[in-house]
């Protein structure tokens, strides 16, 4: 039993030995469990009733996305490279706490090939010195994401090991959370949150060669990280350089891209193509789907949108330093992307992207669905 009756759901430990070296993974689920905030006050019965209900809607946001996008999940891409339990869950209710289990889980499979090279580049490092780095780095992840575990609504899990199930979970008390500060139906709300989250669980459900692709996606962009003395020296500079121009307001100024190196940026932008149709998409859904089954689906919206653009002086800093201002302009750009191809095409014609990783809009194309249509059915 956790604070305010707040269950975690399974558990989501992975195993990470050997890279304790570089990052000490335990500490950071350690840390991040430690820092994360309290659940809102309620009654345990009451907070039961916000799981039970939460998995029902979820129940039936998989009718609402499949008749949205004519997208149809194959049961066994939920696994992670190998064959599951028949009965494994794929939509789980948690708490924040899983919720950052299942994400420090995450880090650990994904930067597993980074942390080989490292791993290999310390043979002759003083054992100590490596301990404190990778107790540093832990500190670190682990702060950054408990600071996310009282924001994040939902999350499909992609990177997984091989015969892990990949879950849909929704993070109950961030959902009661914003339905109370935004005063909306809660109903409506979590029906509402459910879709949104059951579309990515479609989009990486129904395209076999997705969830791969991304990962191959994300393990390029490291490849490319430089990891000399050098390098790191390069890149703290730039990042210093950068983080005054955050300070100063600058609306462009990303810590994120300022320590790429050229390869990187490449890989990143088409990372940013991806993330924006994947949540552009989500977001269409939501609104597309809403009308017809989600009464206070307007208002619900317009005080989501005021709530994304007007953050507190705390979180704007911290989304501008992590990088989640690019993450916000992704909904936007990639729902108008959504909403202009399927203008010109139709749902079909949009559902082409999911054809091929050619077949992907670009980083430019986000902003410009009429190129993307004429490279695509041109």
């Amino acid at each position: 039993m956790l604070p305010y009756g707040w269950v975690a759901v399974g558990n989501s430990q992975r195993r990470v030995d050997g890279m304790a070296d570089v990052v000490d993974f335990g500490l950071a689920t350690a840390m991040g469990v430690r820092l994360a905030p309290g659940g809102p006050d309620m009654p345990a019965e009451q907070a039961r009733a916000v799981v039970r209900e939460l998995r029902d809607l979820a129940d039936q946001a998989v009718g609402h996305v499949r008749e949205a996008t004519g997208l149809v999940a194959d049961p066994s891409s939920a696994a992670g490279g190998d064959s599951v339990a028949p009965d494994a869950p794929t939509t789980v209710v948690v708490d924040r706490s899983e919720w950052i289990r299942s994400n420090v889980a995450g880090f650990a499979v994904v930067l597993s090939p980074l942390v080989e090279r490292l791993e290999d580049k310390q043979g002759s490092t003083n054992p100590a010195v490596a301990a404190v780095g990778s107790r540093a780095t832990a500190l670190q992840l682990g702060g950054v994401l408990a600071w996310l575990s009282g924001k994040v609504l939902g999350q499909f899990e992609v990177f997984t090991p091989p015969g892990q199930p990949r879950r849909l979970l929704l993070v109950a008390p961030n959902i009661v959370t914003v339905e109370r500060q935004l005063d909306v139906v809660p109903r409506d709300f979590r029906l509402w949150v459910c879709m949104h989250e059951e579309t990515h669980r479609v989009q990486f459900g129904a395209v076999p060669w997705l969830a791969d692709y991304f990962t191959g996606q994300v393990h390029e962009f490291l490849d490319a990280a430089d990891t000399g003395a050098g390098d790191a020296v390069k890149r703290a500079a730039a990042m210093v350089f950068t983080l005054i121009r955050v300070l100063r307001g600058d609306p462009d100024a990303s810590l994120i891209e300022s320590v790429q190196t050229p390869a990187q940026r490449a890989v990143f932008d088409r990372l940013t193509g991806l993330m924006s149709l994947l949540e552009g998409h989500a977001d269409h859904v939501m609104d597309d789907v809403g009308p017809r089954v989600i009464p206070t689906v307007a208002t619900i919206r317009e005080r989501f949108e005021r709530r994304r653009a007007e953050p507190s002086a705390v979180d704007g800093l911290a989304r501008r330093l992590l990088g989640l201002d690019a993450k916000l302009r992704q909904y936007s750009d990639g729902a108008a992307f959504v909403r202009g191809v399927t203008d010109q095409v139709g749902r079909d014609g949009f559902n082409r992207v999911w054809e091929s990783p050619q077949t992907l809009p670009t980083r430019a194309e986000i902003t410009d669905p009429a190129a993307w249509v004429a490279r695509v059915h041109g």
